[in-house]
């Protein structure tokens, strides 16, 4: 049995919390939050957890193998290093760190000690993003746009902006799915709060192919929206995260490029654009929980010493998109290439 610990029983702690003592082959063995009134919280609920405040009990536990954290971000690198340093494998939620430069040490170090550095990009786990991915690899054709809308009526955060809060869901899927990376970056936004982040802005990424992506987050919508388009040349994809079971939608649909002589009978041809449209398809979708297949994989490649899925080199990529998208925002949508992100990082 993998001892994992939980440091941090906020908005997504009890979430962990659940699914990891209900994980096979996993024992919850303790919790850690400043918060007396949340371990207290923690104690009734699941009586022969161990609770504390002290995160240095947890790194000297010998039964703790791996430790889940759920904090603020700007603490996720600070917790993670010493939790390697003192042997532990590390589940970390997402962004994974403050900083490219944090999460490329992050990294390193998990190499160097040869434990397990998760990453919680929980969309890559669900249903619809698994069977995306899947579409996309059996043959959609060249892709031609990413296109995603994530908006909502708060929840504010005052450590982060919105492209750090929500756009970070887009990015992570966009990594799983296509397999291609983006070369550049470009994002605008505005905060309408005094002495806040912005809570609202467009990111548009860039690839070597004509693929283009565009994501659009928001705070401030009067509506909740979760939905993204995939365009290529075969068929298209309509994602709603908001749809109860047909989540997934596949449109045989698009355009053709179609030979013409012009009005003069010369034997000239130009290309005349034509509309294809056909059925639509909803696939069956394994409805199991993310969270519980993501650590379920999580415990697995701690047995296995393996690489999971959303792991710190996808973490790291995320977050370099991330510190490119807000310097972008700060110069007012200038183009970042990617590469020399990297390079000052």
């Amino acid at each position: 049995m993998i001892g994992i610990a939980v440091v941090g029983y906020g908005y997504w702690g009890p979430n962990l919390v659940r699914n990891i003592s209900e994980a096979a082959g996993a024992h919850l063995v303790s919790v850690c939050d400043l918060n007396v009134e949340r371990l207290a919280a923690v104690k009734s609920r699941y009586p022969a957890v161990t609770i504390t405040d002290n995160f240095e009990e947890v790194l000297s536990d010998p039964r703790v193998d791996a430790i889940a954290i759920a904090t603020p971000v700007s603490t996720h690198f600070k917790l993670a290093m010493q939790a390697m340093m003192a042997g532990k494998h590390v589940f970390v939620e997402k962004p994974m760190a403050s900083t490219s430069e944090e999460a490329a040490r992050m990294v390193e170090e998990a190499a160097r000690r040869r434990l397990v550095l998760a990453v919680d990009h929980t969309f890559v786990h669900t249903g619809a993003v698994r069977k995306m991915r899947e579409l996309v690899e059996s043959g959609l054709g060249d892709m031609y746009y990413y296109d995603s809308v994530r908006v909502n009526l708060g929840l504010f955060q005052h450590d982060v902006s919105v492209i750090w809060d929500l756009a970070v869901h887009d990015l992570s899927i966009l990594d799983h799915v296509v397999q291609e990376r983006p070369v550049a970056v470009s994002a605008t936004g505005m905060s309408h709060v005094l002495g806040e982040p912005e809570n609202i802005a467009y990111l548009t990424l860039f690839f070597e192919s004509k693929l283009i992506a565009h994501v659009h987050v928001n705070w401030l919508a009067p509506v909740k929206v979760r939905r993204t388009l995939i365009g290529c040349s075969n068929k298209m994809i309509v994602y709603d995260d908001l749809e109860p079971s047909e989540k997934i939608k596949v449109y045989d649909k698009g355009i053709t490029m179609c030979p013409n002589s012009d009005a003069y009978g010369e034997k000239v041809h130009q290309m005349m654009v034509g509309y294809r449209s056909g059925d639509m398809w909803a696939p069956k979708l394994d409805m199991t929980e993310a969270l519980k297949r993501e650590l379920d994989q999580f415990v697995e490649c701690v047995e296995q010493n393996s690489r999971p899925i959303a792991d710190g080199q996808a973490g790291l990529r995320v977050v370099r998109i991330l510190e490119a998208a807000s310097r972008s925002l700060a110069q007012r949508g200038r183009i970042i290439e990617l590469e020399e992100a990297r390079r000052i990082a």
